[in-house]
């Protein structure tokens, strides 16, 4: 089952949650404030891979490439 993230409009906070794919965009209750004004956010995940004829690890990354946070250079303050 995989593990989702969700934002809570009322308390602001991030929780995580492991649902089933088809309920992974419906309701569900803050494990904070136990409001219901949540929402899915994107999450990103990295791995490591070994690169062909080299001696070192270098990560790899899953996700949105273009246009999200990168570590500070899109303006959002992260």
């Amino acid at each position: 089952m995989p593990l989702y993230e969700y934002y809570c409009a009322d308390c602001r906070t991030k929780f995580e949650a492991l649902r089933p794919m088809n309920k992974a965009d419906s309701a569900i209750q803050c494990k904070s404030c136990e409001s219901m004004r949540t929402s899915r956010v994107l999450s990103l995940f990295a791995t490591h891979t070994k690169a062909e004829g080299s001696s070192t690890i270098a990560p790899s990354f899953s996700g949105n490439r273009g246009g999200g946070c990168c570590g500070g250079h899109c303006g959002c303050g992260h």
